[in-house]
């Protein structure tokens, strides 16, 4: 987010939404402004985070510098360097310097385990408060006359090396899940809004529907909305992840968060900022991170086993030691010991880390996940099924052909008929038809009593005379004769017009391929994933277009409601489905498939079914969210790995299996080793990438 540096603000008692630099009156009641608090920042989460940061930091460097004197006042250290400087209170002093550690360096772990306990919920800082209590109570215990040798110095470098790890962990956190941040970020705090003779700043979350807005060159779009005047170009990547500025002219819509490029453009704002897309993509990614997938729920699982192992174990290693003969001293250290290596911290985050960063990355790309694991499932998919229209091919269905078939209707007639019954259809031929009307200037006539026939066509009344454009199915099954030669053209998808059951002419309409299709087939087939085109066109353009892609098969003159059966039909199969559609026409085919994708959905994002949308139609997108749901998942198996491995590894060792080689992890070194595995998972959580 853009910073707004302004000492102070001024707002109106009566007009909240009016900013202003300077003191004044209020341009709609003529108030006086009074000062406010400078503009909400949407950093909230953000700031909170970097204080908790900043404590972790500032507690570290306060340890530190007490950690220095207790270790040398502290009778091992003194007989490990071989000197003796021991005098009177020097016990006093190490339990004074001790307890501060403790208390003022333990807190957050102190806290933790109070909170924890509450929960009933132990885990990692259970164990931590639990271990440091245990080394500082029988520390104590020692100075006040107890037998044995006191623990403080392994209790101060245990805090310390606590208090760093936790410090680095959280920085490498903030770094794995800042993609949200920028998310967040995209979104101006202001927004000039068009007024009567003026142009005011306000508050983006005062806008409202209707309001108009001035956004100047190399600003951020304040709200979504419709070009009202002015042309430019957007750069809309962090939005959709189309790397190209998207030329927008009058009329056209436009994001909040988008970038400007040179032109000015004034805005007629659609919804307030709370519905906007960006509002509702941070919301998506949000609810996509809080939810849990079942990868996340064995970590989840594992951890608490963990947290149980450690303190079984702890407590063993305690009776083992003490009641084969060590002194209670040794037995405590090696339970401390056990307790902090055993931490469940790197398995507690080896999951949530690779799915904050992996939802936010993917919201960035295009890529919205609704179902974490639908996601995660990309997987396992063996074969996809492309709906043809604005996925494969561009979805612009341009007129090639018009032909009258009928005296004193010309070709322009048959046009301005089939556009009177298509003005009230987004389908993509639809389209095409009103762009050739447009294109010829014909005045689209009015028409009544319309219906569609489901999968086949509309019909309607347009001058008194039932109108009727439809697909050679429906002829065939009128028993009409299919002109010849109308259906010669294999990449050309042909539209009949009847009069009153009658034959009048036909058109023709054809939609190119994309050029990133033939790419995202071939990548599919490299990765033994099979593609089958699913479409309503007749068999020719389906059997044209697959062909030319190299794809597996295909599906022609599927009508909507047979979609879902042949996805049925493949998963009889055993396949695991992925299907792409448009969300609407699709929704049963999407929510039977194993894996929905809605497909050109930027601006609905609320595609019911699907469990994940692709705000654009370029099937390269398809491509890169199953190849980005495999590294997902074989980073989050990583560090499952890493975190799991770690345990098996170091908790005999801290525990003195090896104790008779002289092998023997202290308690700071068993610190050291949590530390590090929990900052590796983090690291390698934040090496994700999105391969394009």
């Amino acid at each position: 987010m853009e910073h707004q540096h302004h000492s102070q603000k001024y707002t109106c008692p009566m007009h909240p939404h009016i900013l202003q630099d300077a003191p004044g009156k209020c341009p709609l009641c003529g108030m006086k402004l009074e000062p406010i608090a400078a503009v909400e920042d949407t950093h909230g989460k953000h700031d909170h985070h970097s204080g908790m940061i900043a404590d972790f930091k500032k507690r570290f460097y306060v340890v530190l510098a007490l950690t220095v004197p207790i270790m040398l006042l502290s009778t091992m250290i003194q007989q490990f360097m071989g000197v003796d400087w021991q005098f009177t209170g020097s016990k006093d002093i190490l339990f004074a310097l001790s307890t501060v550690v403790y208390f003022y360096g333990g807190m957050p772990f102190l806290k933790g385990l109070v909170d924890e306990t509450r929960a009933k919920n132990p885990g990692m800082m259970f164990l931590i408060g639990f271990a440091i209590t245990v080394a500082y109570i029988y520390s104590v215990a020692v100075v006040f006359g107890l037998e044995g040798m006191d623990f403080f110095w392994e209790l101060a470098t245990l805090i310390l090396i606590m208090l760093l790890g936790h410090w680095i962990e959280m920085k490498s956190v903030a770094g794995a899940s800042r993609e949200l941040e920028l998310l967040v970020q995209l979104m101006p705090s202001e927004a000039h809004m068009v007024m009567p003779n003026m142009v005011h700043d306000v508050r983006t979350d005062t806008l409202k529907e209707g309001d108009l807005i001035l956004i100047k060159p190399g600003e951020k779009v304040a709200a979504d909305g419709i070009i009202a005047e002015g042309e430019t170009y957007l750069n809309e990547s962090m939005l959709t992840g189309e790397s190209k500025p998207v030329h927008k002219m009058q009329g056209d819509k436009v994001i909040a968060g988008a970038i400007n490029g040179n032109g000015s453009i004034k805005v007629t704002v659609s919804h307030g900022a709370k519905d906007s897309y960006l509002s509702q993509v941070i919301k998506l990614v949000q609810d996509a991170q809080n939810a849990k997938s079942k990868t996340q729920l064995l970590a989840d699982t594992a951890a608490k086993w963990l947290t149980i192992i450690a303190l079984l174990s702890g407590i063993s290693t305690f009776l083992y030691w003490y009641l084969t003969g060590q002194d209670l001293a040794f037995a405590m250290e090696r339970m401390v010991t056990v307790i902090v290596i055993c931490c469940p911290h790197a398995l507690g985050l080896a999951v949530p880390l690779v799915v904050a960063k992996s939802t936010a990355m993917s919201a960035q790309s295009g890529l919205l996940i609704k179902n974490r694991t639908a996601f995660e499932n990309s997987r396992k998919i063996t074969t996809i099924v492309f709906d043809k229209t604005g996925t494969l091919t561009v979805g612009k269905f341009e007129v090639s052909r018009v032909i009258s078939l009928k005296n004193g209707l010309d070709t322009e007639g048959v046009i301005r008929l089939a556009s009177g019954l298509e003005q009230k259809s987004e389908h993509p031929i639809a389209t095409g038809i009103l762009q050739k009307a447009k294109d010829l200037n014909i005045s689209i006539p009015a028409t009544e009593n319309f219906k569609a026939i489901t999968g086949k066509g509309v019909e309607a009344t347009i001058e008194g005379k039932k109108i009727a454009v439809v697909s050679p199915g429906y002829l065939k099954e009128n028993n009409i004769a299919i002109p010849e030669g109308s259906t010669s053209n294999e990449t050309e998808t042909v539209v009949f017009v009847l009069i009153d059951n009658e034959l009048a002419g036909y058109i023709a309409l054809s939609d190119e391929i994309r050029p990133e299709s033939a790419e995202a087939i071939q990548t599919l087939k490299e990765n033994n994933i099979k593609s089958i085109l699913l479409t309503g066109d007749n068999a020719k353009v389906a059997k044209s277009v697959s062909e030319t892609l190299g794809m597996h098969s295909f599906f022609a003159e599927v009508l909507p409601h047979q979609k879902l059966e042949k996805i049925k039909e493949l998963q009889s199969q055993g396949e695991f489905v992925a299907m792409t559609g448009d969300g609407v026409n699709d929704a049963p085919a999407l929510a039977i498939a194993d894996i929905g994708i809605a497909v050109g959905s930027g601006s609905d994002i609320a595609a019911e079914t699907a469990g994940i949308v692709l705000v654009n139609s370029n099937p390269k997108d398809i491509v890169n969210l199953i190849l980005f749901g495999k590294a997902t998942h074989q980073k989050m198996i990583q560090n499952l790995i890493w975190a799991t491995g770690y345990n098996v590894i170091a908790l005999p060792l801290a525990a003195g299996v090896l104790y008779s080689q002289g092998i023997l992890l202290s308690p700071a070194v068993g610190a050291v080793l949590m530390s590090i595995s929990t900052v590796i998972v983090a690291i390698n959580a934040s090496l994700l990438k999105i391969e394009n």
